[in-house]
């Protein structure tokens, strides 16, 4: 078969990839939400003297998480990542936010 040559797609396919397209809008605005939610912590744990990270915490969320993707039928060891890369950023912006704005030389 010749790849070049265009050909229609299943209207199938077409919905399928506009509900993908549609649900990874969704995650990016959810995402900013939540960032935006977790920069306000930062800044409330640096006025705080609170350190960057909160291990308990993040501890009580991945067991969370971990059973709201069993329960959702996704892999928890997956979602278990994905939060775990959050967070990751989350205290990098943490720790922006306590050390004050970068100085240039």
């Amino acid at each position: 078969m010749n790849d070049d040559i265009p050909r229609e797609l299943p209207p199938e396919l077409i919905r399928l990839r506009g509900s993908i397209d549609n649900i990874d809008a969704a995650l990016v605005y959810l995402l900013a939400e939540r960032f935006k939610a977790t920069q306000q912590v930062g800044v409330l744990k640096a006025v705080q003297g609170l350190p960057p990270s909160d291990p308990a915490r993040e501890a009580r969320q991945v067991a969370r998480l971990r059973e709201l993707a069993h329960e959702a039928d996704l892999d928890p060891v997956f979602a278990e990542k994905f939060l775990a890369f959050i967070v990751e950023e989350v205290i990098r912006h943490h720790e922006e936010i306590a050390n004050g704005p970068a100085v240039e030389d």
